[in-house]
């Protein structure tokens, strides 16, 4: 399989990157696009419907929480009600039971004055019409990234989200991996993509931001040389990722606003000597920490830092990773250079 074209989208909490990439274009004049993400597009509109104390009925698919969970506590708590498909209240929690106890009733039709507010990760139709408007056209071959904490009713979502990881680095930590055609079993964000989007390919926002991060050369050589600590400072979710060669030799993943710039610095380095105790990330609400034997302790390099929360670490020396001159595109760039290697195209993209 040959991609000379790919639309990537990587749909954080905060925004959603996209990058229309084709071939026969020079990368620079490649549109590229940073949006609000899905979650803030669906909770913008509930806030306005709790402006107007107006009921709302969720409907679509399972999507990322965070602000429309947020949007939809406030609606509650403003004494309106909040109607959801099935589909859709799988959103706030594995649990149907859980859901209705926040006060969402589950239902197939709402009644007639409660507002629909779509819901899904995806804007395919939106973004069709809006590049439209400029005579662009999407690609058709789709490479999409979600952070998902899976389906786990009864477990704690934190430790699942993790444990993929672990298996991730059990297996081998191969970059490779990564990315893949097929939602993993009982990864429910990435499977309601599948459906939305067949054919696409699906990778983790972390994952991508990995990837991209190693497009600027200067990471790409420390990654070569004896392996380089990439961090991604998201929104939602901060991961590190130890690197050496094509593998990944160890992972850390804490919830971003859980962190301040000291305890940031200390765990990083922590999780780059080898001695952060998982017991004490997962108490301070983060998901975990892993390492394969062969991972180094002790880099050469200060770590390198991506993502929209890339100022918590001002002050420490850590170098911010430039791919392709596009600080923020990070996670496009991954998804695109994974779905190139996931194709078998082995020549690099020319550097800025």
């Amino acid at each position: 399989m040959s991609i000379n074209q790919l639309l990537a989208i990587d749909i954080g909490g905060g925004t959603q990157d996209v990058l229309l990439w084709r071939a026969s274009q020079n990368l620079e004049n490649a549109v590229k696009l940073v949006l609000p993400a899905p979650t803030q597009v669906a909770a913008a509109r509930i806030r306005r419907a709790t402006d107007q104390g107006r009921q709302v009925f969720l409907h679509g698919w399972l999507m990322g929480g965070g602000a429309v969970h947020r949007a939809v506590d406030a609606h509650l708590a403003a004494g309106l009600k909040v109607y959801a498909t099935p589909a859709a209240a799988a959103t706030f929690a594995d649990d149907p039971a859980r859901v209705e106890a926040m006060g969402v009733a589950i239902c197939d039709q709402p009644p007639e004055e409660a507002l629909a507010v779509p819901m899904g990760d995806l804007n395919l139709e939106e973004l069709r019409e809006a590049c439209g408007r400029f005579e662009v056209e999407l690609p058709s071959q789709l490479a999409l990234a979600v952070c998902d904490h899976g389906y786990s009713p009864g477990y704690s979502n934190r430790k699942f989200r993790f444990d993929q990881w672990r298996a991730f680095l059990q297996a081998g930590g191969d970059l490779g991996r990564l990315i893949f055609d097929q939602a993993p079993p009982d990864m429910t964000r990435l499977a309601a993509l599948t459906k939305q989007a067949p054919g696409c390919l699906l990778m983790d926002t972390a994952a991508a931001a990995a990837w991209g991060t190693l497009e600027d050369p200067e990471v790409a050589a420390m990654a070569q040389g004896e392996g380089v600590c990439i961090v991604n400072l998201g929104n939602m979710h901060t991961v590190a990722f130890l690197v050496r060669g094509d593998k990944v030799l160890g992972i850390y993943e804490h919830h971003t606003r859980c962190l301040d710039t000291l305890s940031l610095h200390r765990q990083v380095e922590d999780f780059i000597q080898g001695v952060l105790d998982e017991d004490e990330v997962f108490a301070g609400h983060g998901h975990g920490v892993a390492r394969l034997p062969q991972a180094p302790k002790g880099l050469p390099h200060p770590p390198v830092i991506t993502g929209p929360q890339r100022r918590m670490a001002h002050g420490l020396g850590w170098k911010t990773a430039v791919p392709h001159g596009d600080v923020m595109l990070s996670g496009c760039f991954g998804l695109l250079a994974a779905a190139r290697n996931w194709a078998g195209e082995t020549d690099s993209l020319p550097a800025a």
